[in-house]
Parts: structure tokens; sequence; C-alpha cells
């Protein structure tokens, strides 16, 4: 039976304090409220901005025509109204006295999830949403995060986008904000879509290696990309000198948990191109996929395997 009003805010809040709890008890440093306030990471934060109507629906080839999906428009100038998330911000820095990171979905992800009958531009709309971005995301870091990610799937597909405007859009980002930034790269999760784009990928996936030389450049903190379970060669890593990386080392499966040894020997394969002090264990992408379960056992063995590291180290 589906629920609202009050009684779907609590749900959320009790999801968001469950999944905070489960990180500090698997020994994760920065947690997340794991995304529980949302039902996409686009349209989480877009459903609340002015100027999109959810009513005019587009078909829209998303992902480079890796696959078709009705998306609504943007027909006017977008605004935001208030704050998106503060109040699901303020709940959860209550949750924890560990470092507190939250993620928005990029400026060119969203370009890419969104139909446009406005702009007529995906660079002028993307500055336009950027300006939008930094507004939500001052207010967050003032509520107590720590962190905040821009999660640009799409920085792995429009390779000279992200050079010409992707990186000056994630600028425009994050212009003042007074804590780290990220931003998460990956290939995409969840659908069948995305696992045949994978398996036309090659031996190697060096996507990677075109657009890390600007990201290395960047006023990025931190990059976040993919590496468990994947064919990334981990050389691409020694492009980033600069930047502390996330390093994913536990696939989104909903089939298995990595063992502590399996994430080990991910983060020591990576200690090759990236010094230890720059290194940061993760998980490849958001876990929302994989049974509750798995995803438990996952965050333990990220933590577990890290533990294992450092007494070698």
């Amino acid at each position: 039976m589906a629920i609202g009003g009050n009684a779907l805010e609590a749900a959320k809040e009790r999801a968001a304090a469950e999944w905070v709890r489960h990180q500090v008890d698997a020994g994760i440093d920065i947690v997340t409220n794991g995304e529980q306030f949302r039902i996409h990471f686009v349209q989480g934060f877009l459903e609340q901005i002015n100027g999109i109507d959810w009513e005019q629906k587009t078909p829209m080839e998303i992902r480079d025509n890796r696959y078709t999906v009705d998306v609504p428009t943007v027909t006017g100038p977008v605004s935001r109204p208030r704050s998106v998330h503060l109040n699901e911000v303020r709940f959860s820095r209550k949750q924890t006295s560990r470092q507190l990171k939250f993620t928005l979905p990029g400026p060119m992800t969203i370009c890419d999830t969104i139909a446009d009958v406005h702009y007529n531009s995906r660079p002028d709309m993307a500055m336009a949403f950027a300006d939008i971005l930094n507004a939500e995301a001052q207010e967050l870091v003032a509520a107590g995060v720590d962190v905040i990610q821009f999660d640009e799937p799409a920085f792995n597909v429009f390779m000279d986008d992200v050079r010409e405007w992707g990186v000056a859009a994630l600028h425009r980002a994050i212009e003042g904000l007074q804590c780290t930034t990220a931003v998460h790269i990956c290939y995409g999760y969840g659908i069948d879509e995305n696992l045949r784009w994978k398996n036309t990928l090659g031996d190697e996936w060096r996507q990677y290696e075109e657009i890390f030389p600007v990201l290395n450049d960047s006023r990025i903190d931190q990059i976040s990309l993919e590496c468990a379970d994947s064919r990334v060669p981990h050389s691409l890593m020694g492009l980033l000198t600069k930047k502390e990386l996330m390093v994913g080392v536990v696939a989104v499966t909903p089939d298995r948990v990595e063992t502590p040894e399996e994430t080990a020997a991910v983060i020591e394969a990576a200690m090759e191109f990236v010094d230890p002090e720059r290194l940061i264990p993760s998980s490849n992408c958001g876990m929302a996929p994989v049974p509750y379960d798995i995803a438990v056992g996952k965050l333990q063995s990220i933590a577990a395997g890290a533990a294992l590291v450092r007494d070698r180290l």
C-alpha cells in the first residue's frame, strides 16, 4: 500500500537514519544519508525547480543515444524558489558527528537527462543549472555538509564537451564553497542498456584518459571513479596527480559481497599509481540496484579492506 504525506516523510527519515548507522557501524569515515529522500539522483533535485514542465514529456536519447526515455521539458528560465534538500541535510547532520557528504546532479548530466525548448544550448542551460546548484550547495554547507559531490556520469560520454564547457560549469557550481568538492564519474548502472554498452567497450575502458588531464587541472578537490570489477586500466589514475581519488572497490552487483581481501587488492593496485594519503576507498557508484543485506555487506567490506591495507602499510 502506498503511503504519503507525513507518513512518507517519517519513513524517509527512518531509512536515512538507518543507513547512516549502517555506515558508522561498518567503519565508514565519510557518510551520506543514502539518498533516501529522493526517488532519482537527477529528478529528485529537478522536481522542485521552476521552469520545467513535467506534463510536457519529450522523447530524448540519453547518454549519446544509449537509450530513449520520455523526460520533462525545460520551457522557461530555470530558478530555485527555495532549497530543495535543506531539511533532509539538517536531519542527516543530527544523525552523526562524522563527516557528511551530500550528492547533487552535475550540470552536464542534468542537461543529458531533461529536454529543452527554452535555452536551445546545452552549455547555456548547464550554466543556468550550475548557478542553481551553487546556491543550493551554499545552503547545505552552511547546514553542516562537509563534502559536496556532483554526479556526472555524462562525463564518460561527451568528452569533448567536458573539455569545452563541462568543467567550466562545475567551476560555477562550486564557486565560493567552503567545503571539500568532488565529482563522481562512472559507466552507468541499473538497466540493461548500460550493461550492453559496457560490453561494447572492449578489453580496456579508457574513457577516463580523455578527461582526466582537464580534471587534474580543475578546481575540484576529489575525483570519484569506477575500478572494481571493471576494465579501467589502473594506470590512468596516474593522470590525476593533483587530486584526492575516491576509488571504487566494490561493484554495483546484486548477487555477491566482495571479501575484504578483494577490496584490499583493488586498493593496493591503485596505490601503484596513487599516493596512499590521496586515496579514499569507496563504492563504484550508488547501490540502489543492490539488495539491502548485500549493500550492508559491501559497506563492511570497503572498511575492512581499507583496514587490511592500513595494517600492511
